[in-house]
């Protein structure tokens, strides 16, 4: 999940910050950060409206883009 590390740097804001604010664990934010876990559908939801982007940036690192 390329995108969400950027995100959450880019806006300077800490893993614990984010993992209290998303409810769950430093930890598994983490995991997901450095691809050893991928979160659930409903946890991408949350972290996309959280940090205003699409899911697909949380994931590529990239919006998506219309052909």
């Amino acid at each position: 999940m390329i995108g969400l590390k950027s995100i959450r740097k880019q806006l300077k804001l800490n893993q614990q910050k984010v993992a209290m604010d998303l409810h769950i664990s430093r930890e598994a934010l983490s995991y997901y950060e450095n691809g050893k876990r991928e979160p659930s559908l409903a946890l991408l939801v949350a972290m996309s409206q959280y940090f205003n982007v699409s899911i697909n940036y949380l994931i590529t690192g990239e919006e998506f883009k219309k052909r």
